[in-house]
């Protein structure tokens, strides 16, 4: 920690700015509003930087309405602007629409200036500076990002010592440290860190960077640890190419693997970083770090039997942080703790000797040696072929038609049984699944039955472009407050599959009902 450096690091977020440069993400008024309510309200970041100036009518409107809702809520002083060397154009442009923080944009290494700008060093040195005043004059709190910082470290270090001087004799609040392309070490981050904050005590630094060697949560370690006191993120890591430093990661590493602290509420980057996924489709991998899907899932026999006898198999990065619950997967690696694990979770099912649950072991791993992914709801109908016998079905599809015409809307008939009787209706909707559920719905209402709300919907079509394709589909169900169901089905045909994974759900589902109620 450097000398007199607080404790608390700051956060500021750029996901509205530096992360809509991802390819193919643009967020609406409405979007970025909601995103900024989110930072701010929810996750509790320090400050947001919300778009850049001059760019277009929409992005005009944009940060208008954001710092609008700011300044009612009191954050105005949160909301910030990227602004640009222009000769006091973004400073009105800025002033105007009620911000009260500017980032202006500054050349950070010599190349840049030359070849990018075609001015010396101190000619830009200069412009900026005068930037910087037409700011402050203008009432504004400025920061200054110095793009391609890194590459000005290793070759024009000189040129940095100038700039910073130059920046720290004027109303600079912050300077921005920018590893732009992402091309840092996290030795390389924690020297040249060092060198501007011994260099320059007097001065706040913010970090700023890229992931293009996947070492950006490193980097920033690196950074705050030699005196940086704020990080640039973005939600998911969105950004150009390989993206920037993710939140979640940043507020995970630092509260845990440093002496520092930030103030961002844990519980809420999994609500965000969903939200995130569902805006741009964008979807994070399975073992994204802290927020991705299976992260907290434990697949090897050992570990859930070690997991089971003592938390042998734990480590500070506990689900329940991050609003989330540890899961034992069921595979070709599973063994009896994680099959107990499991079992404990499905009420209803009956209880297994030893040899029994040694066969229901045995057919998890050969469909897990097939590859099949084996879940919870899929226990049921093990066991229940293990003691050969069926499933208990209180719910069943007997048949479905769908009828699918141009112009008009999709309409379905279906005959179900449940609990031992047939029901029929039919529908019409947005889709053929559409006009399915809406159609169920019906068949349900007899008997004061709801559908669980539908939280996700996926499709997944192997490779290949066969039009006869293995199709998977997996539907996130919300069953109850905080308990969520996962049915997933295959079929060549996407609509049956669909159906399929809905009649597994509601068997579970009904299943669960019942011994809730105590039946």
């Amino acid at each position: 920690m450097a000398v007199g450096q607080d404790t608390t690091i700051e956060v500021l977020d750029t996901t509205l700015r530096d992360g809509e440069q991802t390819p193919g993400v643009a967020f609406s008024p409405e979007d970025k509003l909601n995103i900024a309510r989110l930072l701010l309200s929810h996750l509790k970041v320090d400050r947001i930087e919300i778009g850049s100036a001059r760019v277009s009518g929409t992005e005009e409107i944009a940060i208008k309405g954001i710092a609008d809702w700011a300044a009612r809520r009191g954050h105005a002083d949160a909301v910030e602007v990227l602004g640009f060397i222009d000769g006091g154009v973004s400073v009105k442009w800025i002033e105007k629409l009620n911000c009260r923080t500017v980032n202006l944009l500054a050349k950070g290494s010599t190349r840049h200036c030359r070849i990018q700008l075609h001015r010396t060093p101190a000619k830009h040195i200069a412009e900026v500076c005068r930037e910087v005043e037409r700011a402050a004059d203008a009432g504004l709190v400025v920061n200054v990002y110095l793009e391609d910082w890194s590459n000005g470290m290793r070759n024009d270090f000189p040129f940095i010592c100038d700039f910073v001087g130059a920046l720290s004799q004027h109303h600079v609040k912050r300077v921005m440290l920018a590893d732009t392309l992402g091309i840092l070490s996290p030795d390389e981050t924690a020297r040249f860190c060092s060198w501007m904050t011994a260099a320059f005590p007097l001065v706040k630094f913010d970090f700023h960077g890229h992931n293009d060697y996947g070492l950006v949560t490193a980097n920033s370690l690196s950074a705050i640890s030699n005196g940086v006191s704020a990080i640039h993120t973005t939600i998911n890591g969105l950004g150009e190419r390989a993206g920037n430093q993710p939140l979640s990661q940043l507020v995970a590493a630092v509260n845990d693997l440093t002496q520092f602290k930030v103030k961002v509420q844990e519980k809420e980057l999994t609500h965000a970083s969903i939200f995130i996924e569902n805006l741009t489709g964008k979807r994070m991998a399975w073992n994204f770090p802290v927020v991705g899907s299976d992260v907290y899932t434990q697949t090897c026999g050992v570990h859930a039997d070690g997991d089971r006898k003592g938390g042998l198999y734990v480590n500070k990065l506990l689900p329940e942080r991050f609003g989330r619950s540890r899961d034992y997967a069921l595979g070709k690696l599973s063994g009896n703790a994680a099959l107990e694990q499991n079992l404990e979770r499905i009420p209803g099912l009956p209880a297994l000797d030893d040899a029994l649950r040694e066969k229901v072991l045995a057919e998890i791993v050969r469909l897990g040696e097939k590859k099949k992914r084996v879940g919870v709801s899929d226990l049921p109908f093990i066991v229940a072929s293990v003691m050969h016998t069926s499933a208990q079905e209180n719910f069943k599809i007997v048949d479905y038609e769908a009828v699918s015409r141009l112009g008009t809307a999709p309409e379905m008939h279906i005959k179900v049984e449940i609990f031992g009787k047939t029901v029929e209706s039919s529908a019409k909707g947005d889709g053929n699944y559409d006009a399915f559920v809406k159609a169920l719905r019906k068949c349900l209402k007899p008997f004061d039955l709801k559908m669980p709300k539908l939280a996700d919907y996926q499709v997944r079509i192997p490779p290949g472009g066969r039009t006869d394709a293995i199709v998977e589909t997996t539907i996130i169900w919300q069953t109850a407050p905080g308990r969520k169901f996962v049915s997933s089905a295959v079929d060549s045909d996407q609509l049956a599959a669909a159906v399929q994974a809905t009649e597994k759900m509601l068997n579970f589902y009904f299943k669960t009902i019942s011994a809730d109620k105590g039946n």
